[in-house]
């Protein structure tokens, strides 16, 4: 996201909508290949092109759709794939209480749709323009104008993958997966800041590594904990402010 984002302030709901799609527009470019793999992979999976469809329409959650249909295929039973895509989207719970304050003085009514169309890179982009941008009435509507630029563009990358996915075999072996990593260091790296964040990423990191053979992603959810740990106790030796005398 561009610095003027934060310096001109929208001055409408409109144009708060169409600054936070515009400011996500570089993501969606990462995500797109993410979202084709998925309509491809689940339809040589055993999916028909509507539930597929559907799972991306009403459950939008790439990491969690991808990890349920690798279970569904595996005929794995309900309650397991129930489990392990809740635990998979706990990272949610973070972003929501980092947005939360934000947020407050909205109704429920406003703030389940937001919390539905939440994801990562939504969230990024959020809470970077969230922290810039001080007191702003429009700050829900450039999250939402953010959440709905991704949500389309899961869609119609979806349905690029189920029509491919028809047609040609094994869409893993595309290499296409390798965008949405890069787009993940690209969010990540500009919010490293101070030794705190910097310890928690490296311990995460290696943790990820070293678990990675792990089943049902469980290394990256050792990782996410251990980086959290990294993180607090980084906030303690490494305070941010020193304390007045």
């Amino acid at each position: 996201m561009n610095k003027s984002a934060a310096s001109e302030q929208p001055y409408s709901a409109r144009a708060a909508l169409l600054a936070g799609a515009r400011d996500t527009f570089p993501l969606l470019v990462g995500a797109l290949p993410f979202g084709i793999i998925f309509g491809a992979l689940a339809v040589t999976s055993g999916f028909s092109p509507w539930g597929a469809a559907a799972m991306s329409a009403f459950v939008f959650a790439g990491a969690a759709q991808f990890i349920a249909v690798g279970l569904l295929a595996a005929v794995t039973p309900a309650a397991v794939i129930i489990l392990t895509t809740f635990v998979v989207n706990l990272r949610h719970m973070l972003y929501s209480a980092t947005l939360a304050p934000h947020l407050k003085e909205l109704p429920r009514r406003r703030l389940l749709p937001l919390g539905f169309w939440l994801t990562d890179e939504s969230f990024v982009v959020a809470a970077k323009y969230f922290t810039e941008v001080g007191q702003s009435p429009h700050k829900p509507w450039y999250l939402l104008g953010s959440e709905l630029a991704m949500y389309a563009n899961w869609q119609f990358a979806t349905w690029i993958g189920i029509l491919a996915g028809q047609a040609i075999q094994d869409p893993s072996s595309w290499g296409l997966d390798f965008a949405m990593v890069v787009t993940f260091v690209g969010m990540l790296v500009p919010s490293v800041k101070g030794r705190p964040a910097l310890a928690s990423v490296l311990v995460a990191a290696g943790a990820a590594l070293l678990a990675y053979g792990l089943p049902h992603q469980l290394g990256l959810l050792l990782a996410a904990l251990l980086g959290i740990i990294a993180g607090v106790l980084g906030e303690l030796i490494w305070p941010e402010t020193e304390p007045t005398q």
